[in-house]
């Protein structure tokens, strides 16, 4: 490829200068198999340093709280000891000099008891998402969760403070919302999950309320252009949502409300599965929002070097985050860079313990030795 926009440097964001616009995407791994849920420096330090020629990347979803978990070994940000092992892994990125956000995550009723003591996990409304969660037990359905009180809310605001306070301290550039998937704002925002009769729900303005409450409560521990937030706008049939009339109304109130703010960025997924027979949703998510975003638009799910390219020639975005082909191509940047193949992945690692498909898929000068 003689012009490749990925490779351009991205400069749009304050203080945060990108060396180019392939962003690492967040993906859960499970690696964090101790007993405090704690990242480490020999598997998760090395798997992110491994990757930091990225122009940036958002680590995998680590919970606000024990209460957000929802999956085994993933790991936290919000205890001493995982700030500690958080240090360690940005610490080994910067000294690559890349840039690295942590996701902050809490899944909601994407949980189960298991998880909790026996308690159930909280949600906007008690409904079930009728999914299947792996738990420290194996693989279960998932139960009707506790519709949260207004404490409950609060709560997990000063949980999301409290985790954005502790990037600061382990040395990230900044942090994403997690407010896709699915998982606990997504919960809030759509119709079909949010039944309340509150402030938080009913219309569009107060299902996005919560969202709106934990950014203001980020915003007072550190500057907003160190925040990001990801969406998912036509997620459907999958992760317990489905779409209504009101889904993409709601999350183009959001978006739009956004501009009234200087974040790093929004990052919005393409559709996850094949919604074009769904009435209410919208297929070309990058295309649709661009012109309503005045900001630095993300988009993620499914792209490769070309359509990657493409798609920022196009106007459509200005980042693109690669997630499977990050996995097994932590070199992916100076494989573009050199348009080589890429290497496959091996799904059936993606979520075990140990280094395996994690930390030993080889760099290309490593192929390139083995060859000769």
């Amino acid at each position: 490829m003689k012009t490749q926009h990925l490779l351009h440097p991205f400069n749009n964001i304050d203080n945060l200068p990108l060396k180019n616009r392939v962003v690492m995407a967040p993906m859960t791994r499970s690696r964090a198999d101790n007993k405090g849920n704690v990242p480490t420096n020999e598997l998760h330090g090395l798997y992110y340093e491994q990757r930091a020629s990225a122009g940036l990347i958002i680590t995998e979803g680590s919970q606000v709280s024990k209460q957000a978990v929802g999956y085994i070994n993933t790991p936290g940000i919000y205890s001493k000891e995982q700030v500690e092992g958080w240090k360690k892994v940005t610490e080994r990125v910067h000294n690559e000099g890349g840039k690295i956000f942590i996701q902050l995550w809490h899944v909601g009723r994407i949980s189960h008891p298991d998880f909790h003591n026996g308690e159930l996990p909280l949600a906007p409304s008690a409904i079930n998402a009728n999914e299947e969660v792996y738990t420290p037990e194996g693989q279960k359905k998932t139960v009707t969760p506790k519709e949260m009180t207004k404490e409950d809310i609060q709560q997990t605001i000063q949980d999301f403070k409290n985790a954005a306070q502790n990037a600061i301290e382990a040395g990230f550039d900044g942090v994403e919302i997690h407010s896709s998937n699915g998982y606990l704002f997504h919960q809030f925002f759509n119709k079909t999950s949010n039944k309340r009769t509150d402030e938080y729900g009913g219309s569009k303005e107060n299902r996005a309320r919560f969202f709106f409450e934990v950014l203001e409560a980020i915003k007072e521990v550190m500057p907003e252009q160190k925040i990001g937030a990801r969406f998912n706008p036509s997620l459907h049939g999958t992760f317990g949502m489905e779409m209504d009339e009101e889904t993409i109304p709601t999350f183009e109130y959001i978006i739009k409300k956004l501009n009234d703010y200087n974040l790093a960025y929004i990052h919005l997924s393409e559709p996850f599965t094949d919604v074009s027979d769904v009435p209410f949703a919208v297929e070309n998510i990058a295309e649709h929002f661009r012109p309503i975003y005045n900001g630095t638009l993300m988009i993620n799910a499914g792209f490769d070097q070309k359509s990657g390219n493409k798609i920022i020639e196009e106007g459509n975005a200005d980042l693109v985050a690669f997630g499977k082909l990050y996995i097994s191509n932590p070199d992916l940047v100076e494989r573009f860079e050199k348009n080589q193949e890429l290497a496959d992945w091996d799904q059936e690692t993606f979520y075990v313990p140990g280094k395996k498909g994690y930390t030993d898929y080889p760099k290309l000068e490593v192929n390139t030795l083995e060859q000769i």
